[in-house]
């Protein structure tokens, strides 16, 4: 009895006296989740209009961002680099749709699949090629991104909250309303959807193929850009955000591919629930550095017993 106690009790028995301290590391969860969301939409996206699962979009938040700090390392000022970066996406999205995709459409998943793989691997070359290996600092002051501090006190405690991370949690709302709103109530998003739904029947009703998959290769573009400024701006520029950016992975598992809702949900669960894990039970009973591990292994223990994901549709198959 004792045993358990110290594992569920005693890492929260101190709660009540430092609140602060609680919603401090929920609060860093919450900014991680907002994160892992937003990479794990950019999935969901084109899994949703063309069933391949993108291995490459970590990479795509690093080329992104790689490609606006460099733009402003030669010259370009800040606000002009973002639409140029933006453009640089574009271009990367028209260039995947002619030279991979459509060469393999109707091909098995596995072929698509491994195809981003090759993407991911061509975007790194190409990436280090253009803008070397060495890590670089986000440019967030000269985009306009506050980068103080302020100290919130709810429940009598106090929170200390970094200006940039609220930053990022309003944009990542607005942007995923930007999102919801375009996938329901414009033209090309109900056609993204209808894709998404039904492939054959979609495509039977004039709804061009290649014409979709651009769109939705550049607006996961466009998120992985905000991602990567973000991410940028805690983190530093460097390869080893693609690392961070796989961290969408368990997010997917658990929430659905195809869950757009199991995406966000997904996410600020796992952001939240790691740090949590990390501080009072990672670091006190297993030595810390759980973070590395406990979303993947939360993902496991879902899809044994829901395979589908929280938010997936259940196949059902009639023999």
């Amino acid at each position: 009895m004792s045993y358990l106690h110290s594992i569920f009790v005693a890492p929260f028995a101190d709660m009540a006296d430092a609140p602060d301290f609680f919603l401090q590391v929920v609060w860093e969860g919450l900014v991680s989740g907002v994160l892992y969301a937003l990479i794990a939409l950019g999935f969901v996206l084109i899994y949703k209009s063309s069933r391949i699962f993108n291995f490459a979009q970590g990479i795509m938040v690093v080329f992104a961002a790689l490609t606006l700090v460099g733009l402003h390392e030669n010259g370009v000022p800040a606000l002009l680099a973002v639409p140029l970066t933006l453009l640089v996406m574009f271009v990367l999205a028209v260039g995947i749709e002619r030279a991979v995709l459509r060469p393999l459409v109707n091909q098995p998943d596995i072929i698509l699949f491994m195809a981003t793989i090759g993407i991911t691997l061509f975007l790194i070359g190409l990436g280090e090629t253009i803008f070397g290996g060495a890590n670089k600092v986000m440019i967030t002051e000269q985009l306009g991104i506050p980068t103080g501090s302020w100290v919130v006190e709810p429940f009598g405690g106090f929170v200390s909250v970094e200006q940039k991370d609220v930053t990022a949690v309003v944009g990542a709302v607005l942007l995923v309303i930007a999102l919801l709103v375009f996938l329901n109530k414009s033209k090309m998003g109900r056609a993204i959807r209808a894709l998404g739904d039904d492939h054959q029947a979609a495509l039977s009703v004039g709804i061009s193929l290649s014409t979709i998959w651009v769109l939705v290769w550049f607006i996961s573009g466009i998120i992985a850009l905000a991602t990567g400024i973000v991410w940028g701006a805690r983190a530093g520029v460097s390869f080893a955000l693609e690392v961070i950016a796989l961290k969408a992975l368990p997010v997917l598992m658990l929430g659905g591919l195809e869950s757009v809702t199991g995406a966000i949900v997904g996410g600020l669960a796992i952001g939240i629930l790691e740090k949590v894990f990390e501080i009072y039970w990672g670091q006190p009973l297993l030595g810390g550095n759980t973070e590395a591990w406990f979303a993947y292994m939360l993902a496991l223990l879902v899809l044994l017993v829901r395979p589908q994901g929280l938010f997936g549709e259940k196949i059902i198959e009639r023999v």
